[in-house]
């Protein structure tokens, strides 16, 4: 069964500079004010890449756009989804993030994802329970999609930055 239509809740972009890429998108799209996170933590437990355990830290950046999510990752160690893009393809629109409601519609959409041809490239549970994949989908236009299921915690950090966009 194929899950209903999504629209996109985030964009998200794979950088070496965080400053540099934070001035470029506020200066494009009007941006007012970027929330950091250094040092976040992918850690070998809870996520994957390729299919093995993977280790690794970006710096990441959000901000909003009315209701769209804006991303910004700088890999800072460890191989990683954002550290080969660098290297394959060097700084540049990453993924697309679309929504589940729950658990159940998470694991239905990475089953919709797999039976129409798309590889589950990298996934994982962070800190405060948000699970996400990403989904290989050049034929779309966009190197990855990213199914995320937003938990409560996670949700209220989102809100706080949304309103800091105010």
């Amino acid at each position: 069964m194929i899950s209903p239509p999504r629209p996109p809740v985030q964009i998200a972009w794979v950088t070496n500079d965080l400053a540099a890429t934070e001035s470029m998108v506020s200066a494009l799209l009007g941006v007012r004010k970027w929330v950091r996170m250094p040092g976040v933590h992918f850690a070998p437990d809870t996520c994957s890449y390729r299919g093995e355990p993977a280790d690794f830290v970006a710096d990441i950046a959000l901000s909003y756009l009315g209701d769209m999510q804006l991303e910004l990752i700088a890999p800072v160690s460890g191989r990683s989804i954002y550290q080969d893009f660098l290297a394959d393809s060097g700084p540049g629109l990453h993924h697309i993030c679309v929504e589940a409601d729950d658990a159940d519609g998470f694991a239905a959409m990475l089953d919709d994802a797999a039976a129409n041809g798309a590889e589950i490239v990298s996934q994982g549970v962070m800190p405060g329970g948000m699970r996400f994949a990403y989904v290989s989908a050049p034929d779309a236009g966009v190197p990855f999609v990213e199914i995320a299921h937003i938990s409560p915690e996670i949700r209220s950090v989102f809100d706080y930055i949304k309103q800091q966009q105010r």
